[in-house]
């Protein structure tokens, strides 16, 4: 069993967890991630390691409320316990002196390029991170990201918070106004790294994506987060998270990310159901 130190509620559906797990944070690095699971009954859990504190024996996570598994971890509260947590999975970020890099978050995407940024900041590289949301009061952890970074550019869709638009008009501005890239790396919803992807590709800006895909076992064994990528089939659970943003096919990530989408709907209301007729614990 593994303890929840601390929760804390970043923003509305948006929950950060603070786990126990020394064997994971004595191992984990960028880009890695974890599965949850929260008992023995329970959905498979596939989340970023957002950090991880060696000598405490902490790893933190960043949920986002979306569906049934992650409606019920949001309800969990410090002192509780999670059935499973199995990591540190995937292939960690690869680590390059370039000079300057663009860590961009969207959304919940914003925890994970923490761990890239102080990272590809401790190795000599200037770090400017751009991170984006739909509004002010979803904008997260922007102090944490600011203490690893070089520069930070805030963007909201509403303009209620820093510059309006998307982290991908942030991009464009940056490199219009004569911004030498070495790498950009985003991390977000699909649709934000797909819009990021094709900022960068005419100026052949090296970009890479941590991908999302639907996840079961996360051991490379059941296939089910397969993704094209330069026309060859990778599992990311075990190829990536990480993927050159140029050669992912988005279109068939978005169209496999949809497939259970009625499921996950008639889950998450049965849920609510029985959790407001008191039939949960």
């Amino acid at each position: 069993m593994y303890e929840i130190l601390k929760k804390q509620n970043l923003a509305p559906s948006i929950k950060e967890f603070l786990i126990s797990s020394p064997e994971i944070a004595r191992k984990a690095q960028p880009g890695q991630f974890v599965v949850v699971r929260i008992d023995e009954r329970g959905e498979r859990i596939p989340l970023t390691i957002a950090e991880y504190e060696r000598d405490k024996g902490t790893i933190t996570i960043v949920i986002q409320e979306a569906g049934k598994s992650t409606y019920h971890l949001g309800r969990l509260d410090s002192g509780d316990t999670l059935s499973d947590v199995i990591g540190p999975l995937g292939r960690p970020t690869h680590m390059q002196d370039v000079g300057t890099v663009v860590c961009v978050g969207g959304g919940v995407g914003i925890p994970p390029i923490y761990p890239l940024a102080r990272g590809l900041r401790e190795i000599g590289n200037r770090v400017i991170s751009i991170i984006g949301a739909r509004t002010r009061e979803l904008v997260i952890w922007e102090d944490k990201i600011a203490s690893v970074s070089d520069e930070v550019h805030v963007t909201t869709d509403d303009g209620s918070y820093g510059r309006k638009g998307f982290v991908s008009n942030e991009l464009q501005r940056l490199i219009e106004g004569g911004r030498e890239l070495g790498l950009v790396f985003a991390v977000g919803p699909t649709l934000m790294m797909r819009a990021v992807s094709e900022v960068t590709r005419p100026y052949k800006i090296r970009t890479m994506v941590s991908l999302n895909p639907i996840m079961v076992d996360a051991t490379g064994m059941c296939g089910v987060c397969r993704v094209s990528v330069g026309g060859e089939t990778k599992f990311v659970c075990v190829d990536g998270p990480d993927f050159d943003a140029h050669q992912v096919d988005f279109n068939q990530l978005l169209s496999r990310q949809r497939i259970y989408i009625q499921e996950e709907k008639k889950a998450l209301q049965r849920y609510n159901s029985l959790h407001k007729h008191g039939k949960l614990k």
